[in-house]
């Protein structure tokens, strides 16, 4: 199959990721589901022929760090088709890809289940905000939406720094200044350094790698900015924990400080199937507020959970109410509900 045919249609069939991978058909992933592609299966000239071929389309890419390190990541545009993220590997010899599907229009929260309540994360004019999940939950599309309501609404310079760009921002409100990792800049922690003498008043971090990109980003919290980013981790408890974690042991009683001053709240999100056959968010929401701040102070991070769980709504929810909340509404089954959920017999009795 033709590479532009098959990323049109993949497209097209509203695709999130496509597969080559020796041994089967190209198959692409929709709602979660693996589909095929055709009937033949793909054989190592093949594989090597697409790939070169997505290299092509990336204006003649060098492959050369793909054969020397075994992988490759990078991200190219088809005119009036859509973007795509190309993460190319070494698999039993062969060459294999996974091209990720990043569409050029924004998304509509309401049309993909996110909330006033999440979107109200963008009223928050400095400090840290974090989005948290597992790989493929939807983070980036959260953020997209956080960052096209500040643009909507304020005046200002946002900043977004990612490996790769995954939605394109146009100037509203706002001035957006979009960074691509490898090739607008060197790494995160270089652009992140840099973004502070570029007069933002948000920035978004596509991800915090390391304990000097985490400590660059809450010292640009600390100073009056407004730092969006993500963890793939669940649950307000774990994600702090993790930021800590990170530290030196030495300094990890400083940054829990640190961090309860800086941090705002944490949005924790996973995909879960709906009855009509699609994928809908259910999200948790922490809220920094005195009792959490103090919590983290004193790393007492067990407690939090505890405290989200038994919260009452508004800034301030369990990933459980969520799912109670989309169960009620038809979106998703009793057994989806429970699956998803972390504390499944406290949420059955709620159901019953």
């Amino acid at each position: 199959m033709d590479v532009i045919e098959c990323l049109t249609e993949a497209t097209k069939q509203g695709a999130s990721d496509i597969f080559i991978v020796v041994g089967r058909p190209i198959s692409i992933k929709v709602n979660g589901v693996l589909r095929e592609m055709g009937d033949g299966r793909i054989l190592p000239a093949d594989a090597k022929e697409f790939i070169e071929k997505i290299y092509e389309l990336e204006g003649h890419r060098d492959m050369q760090h793909l054969e020397e390190s075994g992988d490759d990541d990078f991200s190219f545009a088809i005119r009036g088709v859509s973007r795509f993220r190309v993460s190319v590997y070494r698999q039993r010899g062969s060459l294999a890809a996974v091209v990720r599907v990043i569409t050029f229009d924004l998304p509509e929260p309401s049309e993909i289940g996110v909330g006033p309540e999440i979107l109200a994360l963008s009223d928050y004019t400095k400090g840290m905000v974090l989005v948290t999940g597992p790989a493929g939950s939807g983070k980036s599309t959260t953020l997209a939406c956080i960052i096209d309501r500040i643009n909507e609404t304020r005046e200002g310079h946002i900043i977004t720094l990612e490996d790769p760009l995954e939605f394109l921002h146009s100037h509203k409100k706002s001035i957006v200044s979009q960074r691509e990792v490898g090739l607008d800049t060197g790494s995160y922690l270089s652009a992140l350094r840099a973004a502070l003498r570029q007069s933002p008043d948000a920035i978004l971090l596509g991800e915090m790698r390391d304990h000097e990109t985490i400590q660059v980003a809450m010292t640009a919290a600390e100073t009056g900015h407004l730092v969006l980013s993500t963890l793939h981790t669940i649950g307000a408890a774990n994600t702090i924990d993790r930021i800590i974690d990170v530290f030196p042991p030495e300094q990890q009683r400083q940054i829990a400080v640190q961090l309860s001053s800086v941090l705002r709240s944490v949005v924790s999100q996973q995909l879960v199937p709906t009855t009509d056959g699609r994928l809908t968010p259910a999200f948790e929401r922490m809220t920094v507020n005195p009792a959490i701040r103090n919590m983290i102070r004193e790393s007492k991070f067990h407690q939090i959970d505890g405290a989200v769980y038994t919260a009452g709504g508004g800034e301030m929810f369990s990933m459980d109410s969520s799912l109670l909340k989309l169960y009620k509404e038809g979106s998703i089954t009793a057994d989806t509900a429970l699956r998803y959920a972390s504390n499944p017999d406290m949420l059955s009795k709620k159901m019953k």
